[in-house]
C-alpha cells in the first residue's frame, strides 16, 4: 500500500514559480515510478512529468519541457515538481501518482498508475 499527499500549490503570477511536493509512505514506495498529472476544469487529466524508481531517466510533456523539473530521493524524501516560468494555461489541479514496477504502460499513460494523491490546486494569473 502506498499513500500519497501533495502540497505546495497556490496562486502565482505568470512567470513565477512554485514547487509541488508529494509525500509518499509505504514499504514499497522506493520501487515505484512516480508521476505528476494535472486536470483543468472541463478538460481531461493530462500527463505532466514522470521519474523512474531509480531517479532517472525523467519524462515530460512537451508543454512543460524546459520549465518543469521532477526529482526524487529514495531516502524517504518527497517527490518534487519544480515549476518555473508558469503560464496561465498551467492552471489546474495537480496530482501525484505511483506506478508499480513491471507496468507495461507508457509513463505518460495514467492507466498505468496504481495510487493517486488527493490533488493540489495551482492557479496562475495573467
Amino acid at each position: 500500500q502506498v499513500q500519497l499527499v501533495e502540497s505546495g500549490g497556490g496562486l502565482v503570477q505568470a512567470g513565477g514559480s512554485l514547487r509541488l511536493s508529494c509525500a509518499a509512505s509505504g514499504p514499497t514506495f522506493s520501487s515505484y515510478a512516480m508521476g505528476w498529472f494535472r486536470q483543468a476544469p472541463g478538460k481531461e487529466r493530462e500527463f505532466v512529468a514522470a521519474i523512474t524508481w531509480s531517479g532517472g531517466p525523467t519524462y515530460y510533456a512537451d508543454s512543460v519541457k524546459g520549465r518543469f523539473t521532477i526529482s526524487r530521493d529514495n531516502l524517504k524524501k518527497p517527490v518534487l515538481l519544480q515549476m518555473n516560468s508558469l503560464k496561465p494555461e498551467d492552471t489546474a489541479v495537480y496530482y501525484c501518482a505511483a506506478r508499480p514496477p513491471g507496468s507495461s504502460n507508457l509513463y505518460r499513460d495514467y492507466a498505468g498508475y496504481e495510487y493517486w494523491g488527493q490533488g493540489t490546486q495551482v492557479t496562475v494569473s495573467s
